[in-house]
Order: C-alpha cells, then sequence, then structure tokens
C-alpha cells in the first residue's frame, strides 16, 4: 500500500522514531513498520494521530496481521495493553 501525503507528512514529523531507516527510504516504510514503531515508541497525542490517519480499524487490522517475529518487535507490555484495546474498540 502505497503511502498518502498526509502519511509521509506524519512520518516526516516523527522522523526521529525510524532512526535506523536511511533517510531516502523513510517516506515509503510500510504500515506495519509505522504501526510498530508508533506503538512502541510514540506518545499518546502520536497514537491518537496515527489512528485517525489510518483508522482505528486499519491499525487493529496490520496490529493483528503481523506474525512471528514481527509481533516479538513490540514491548511485551506494548502488545498487550494494544491486543485488549483493539478487541474492545475496534
Amino acid at each position: 500500500m502505497q503511502n498518502t501525503p498526509e502519511i509521509k507528512q506524519f512520518i516526516a514529523e516523527n522522523a526521529d522514531l525510524f532512526w535506523y531507516t536511511p533517510e531516502a527510504e523513510k517516506q515509503n516504510i510500510s504500515h506495519e513498520v509505522l504501526v510498530e514503531f508508533i506503538l512502541n515508541y510514540g506518545e499518546m497525542a502520536t497514537i491518537r494521530k496515527l489512528f485517525h490517519i489510518l483508522g482505528l480499524k486499519t491499525v487493529a487490522s496490520v496490529f493483528f496481521s503481523m506474525q512471528d517475529r514481527k509481533i516479538g518487535n513490540f514491548y511485551p507490555e506494548i502488545h498487550h495493553l494494544f491486543s485488549l484495546y483493539f478487541k474492545n474498540h475496534a
């Protein structure tokens, strides 16, 4: 899925969270990477903005579609919190 200008702006505003990604590739990160890093490291206002931009159901879908190693990239507390949140609200 290609990133819209709104998503690209959001990524640029939070570029410091994607420190390991080369600058030239940041605008093209996947929704999986975006969701993972915003939920793990973002502040509450940033998480709310992610929900607004992508939609709560889309974020939940991306979150629950992550399997195996990728799901292990979430901090256990974060994974537990958002598993409960999305099951109740998305």
